[in-house]
């Protein structure tokens, strides 16, 4: 049973991020460590990744990424729609398979797809997209209170943490029940800034659950550099050094589009 444990997810090769984000949640007291999902995409180096989530014991559901990663799939079951989205994904998806190892290959695809817990009273469940579908998109202005609570009875949990989106968000439901969305490191939220997000899970005065989301800074310009150096797309460095998405717009709702600057 844990009191405090730092979640996130999309780490997309970005293993400066993890890096710091491992740093920042053992500083601040975390039990343990879990990851949601989506090692590979969008970063440079994404075998660089793996040795510091073994080294530090970090745990770690499938992501829809590391499904088609470890099985050899065509594409990475993004559940994109859009030709442009598409098109960043097929040259994302093949440059890191191409640069994960077999071995690395062998651990994603027996990663398990979802990791139950107890945080003091409350029953944790931590997925990628959602209990139900690893690829599904749960955005903060779409997803009504009452399938989150639906969620939380049909999958027996209290607590239901989840990734996938790349914008973190989280909401109370009836019965001291939560949904949280816990951010990803792999790139920034869409936000203007630089920094990426995880979440800090924990009890406080008790049994209150609080969900506390924090921005890790690192060195981006450099990876922004080794991004250019593999030949990776000049719109994934532009969203690293800006803050600002240029590619998966076409997913986000309205009201989540609008707060971005394209």
């Amino acid at each position: 049973m844990f009191k405090k444990i730092a979640l996130f997810g999309g780490v997309y090769s970005n293993y400066l991020a993890l890096e710091e984000t491992i740093r920042d949640a053992h500083r601040r007291g975390a039990e343990a460590l879990f990851c949601l999902g989506d090692l590979g995409a969008f970063g440079p180096h994404p075998d660089r990744v793996f040795p510091l989530l073994r080294e530090y014991r970090i745990a770690v559901v499938q992501g829809n990424y590391d499904h088609s990663i470890g099985n050899g799939l065509d594409d990475c079951q993004c559940g994109y729609t859009d030709p442009r989205d598409n098109y960043f994904a097929r040259i994302s998806y093949r440059y890191t398979f191409a640069h994960t190892s077999e071995e690395n290959r062998r651990w994603l695809k027996q990663l398990p797809t979802e990791i139950r817990l107890q945080l003091g009273p409350y029953r944790v469940l931590l997925c990628h997209g959602s209990p139900r579908k690893m690829n599904e998109f749960l955005w903060e202005s779409t997803t009504s209170t009452h399938f989150l609570e639906k969620l939380c009875e049909d999958y027996q949990a209290d607590v239901i943490c989840a990734t996938h989106t790349g914008i973190h968000w989280q909401r109370a439901l009836s019965g001291k029940r939560h949904f949280v969305n816990v951010g990803a490191i792999g790139r920034p939220a869409n936000d203007g800034r630089t920094e990426v997000w995880y979440t800090m899970l924990s009890l406080e005065d008790g049994d209150r659950l609080e969900a506390t989301f924090v921005p890790v800074s690192y060195d981006y310009q450099r990876l922004a550099h080794e991004m250019r150096r593999e030949g990776l797309p000049e719109e994934f460095v532009e969203t690293i050094l800006t803050g600002w998405w240029t590619t998966c717009l076409e997913v986000l709702p309205a009201k989540e589009r609008r707060r971005g600057r394209f």
